[in-house]
């Protein structure tokens, strides 16, 4: 019998009345509270929304030579320090790896954080670059940090709020992607960044192993006044869908690179040379055969992933994410197609029905800024 790993919060709710538990990327994590998913889904969309996210990989790098190796591993343009980027890991033939959040903290020193279902491979990945790229006298420090420390996500509108009730630091004075180290909380020292999963704003909190529980029971507690909603997979899931963001081994994998899913704006091919960069070029200029696209229901239907998709009577594609968007009332989803043909005439064959469709811009749900 399989047995899952336990996060330093599944002391705070494994035992709440309602909440269904289940294995993650080898990790026992709620997939539900007692009110069900769309009302976490909304809860998220109009107050604020709780998810114990301790299961991503958080990976340091740090030491000499550090900033050259990030920069050659990822896609993306460093961050300044204290800031966070979104990235991709790619392989030479352009391939997603992972995609990541690169965090900043020092001139050489950086936080990956990687999906829990990569982590591993993510970890041998980037000893082995090491090995190749550097001698053995002046390799940065390669260090698995993931079992050290909570991550707890904070999301939706009264995000700022609630996390301003447990911590010294007005977060409202955070831009997105900013980080804040060494805040005072009540739980400890604790590390606050602008950052989300969700498609609201919102803040994610790390916090040392031990002081973990403090700080998950003390947002629930004062997060009481403002709505906040314990949150699990199954949320997180349906936020993610409906603000179009991609789930790795869905709209990402080995298999399928950046421009293909529609991510170039990503890739900087300006930087200089990167793993991956003479490929992704040739996607960007052309040579890439499929994309990502977003697709509302005109029949009725609940798309699922793996579905195939039609166009003109073809079989052209297939869904990579779908369901309801909670938020909007449409039935979607998100699917590749060829990049050449017509952006019309399309079907998805659900539940072996075909289904009318109609291409729709991604994201389903986008956030109104004050």
């Amino acid at each position: 019998m399989r047995v899952s790993l336990k996060t330093g919060l599944f002391s705070c709710y494994s035992t709440a009345e309602g909440v269904k538990i289940v294995d993650y990327a080898g990790w026992a994590l709620p997939m539900r509270f007692s009110g069900g998913i769309v009302a976490e889904h909304r809860a998220v969309r109009s107050t604020v929304g709780l998810f114990d996210v301790s299961h991503m990989g958080r990976i340091a790098v740090e030491g000499s030579g550090s900033t050259r190796f990030v920069d050659w591993l990822t896609t993306n343009t460093l961050p300044d320090e204290r800031r966070a980027r979104y990235s991709f890991l790619c392989a030479e033939d352009g391939g997603c790896v992972d995609d990541v959040l690169v965090y900043r903290f020092g001139e050489e020193s950086y936080e990956l954080v990687v999906n829990a279902v990569n982590r591993g491979e993510v970890m041998l990945r980037l000893v082995e670059c090491r090995r190749i790229l550097f001698n053995e006298d002046d390799r940065p420090a390669v260090i698995d940090r993931t079992t050290e420390s909570c991550q707890i996500a904070v999301q939706g509108p009264r995000a700022a709020e609630v996390v301003s009730s447990v911590c010294s630091t007005d977060v409202t004075t955070l831009r997105n992607y900013e980080v804040a180290t060494d805040v005072r909380a009540a739980a400890g020292r604790i590390v606050i960044s602008r950052t989300g999963y969700t498609g609201e704003d919102g803040y994610e909190l790390f916090s040392p192993l031990p002081s973990g529980p403090r700080l998950w029971n003390g947002l629930v507690a004062e997060g009481r006044r403002y709505g906040v909603e314990p949150c699990g997979l199954g949320a997180r899931d349906s936020l993610r869908f409906e603000a179009g963001l991609p789930l790795y081994g869905h709209e990402l994998d080995r298999c399928t690179n950046p421009v293909e899913a529609s991510l170039a704006r990503f890739v900087d091919f300006t930087k200089g040379e990167f793993c991956g960069r003479k490929a992704l070029l040739a996607a960007a200029s052309g040579g890439a055969r499929r994309k990502r696209i977003g697709l509302e229901l005109v029949d009725r239907g609940v798309p699922r992933s793996g579905d195939a998709v039609y166009r003109r009577g073809r079989e052209c594609g297939v869904v990579t994410s779908g369901g309801k968007c909670h938020t909007v009332g449409i039935f979607a989803a998100m699917a590749f197609v060829p990049t050449e043909g017509e952006d019309e005439g399309f079907e998805i064959a659900v539940r072996e029905k075909l289904k009318a469709a109609r291409l729709r811009s991604l994201p389903f749900y986008r956030r109104r800024r004050e």
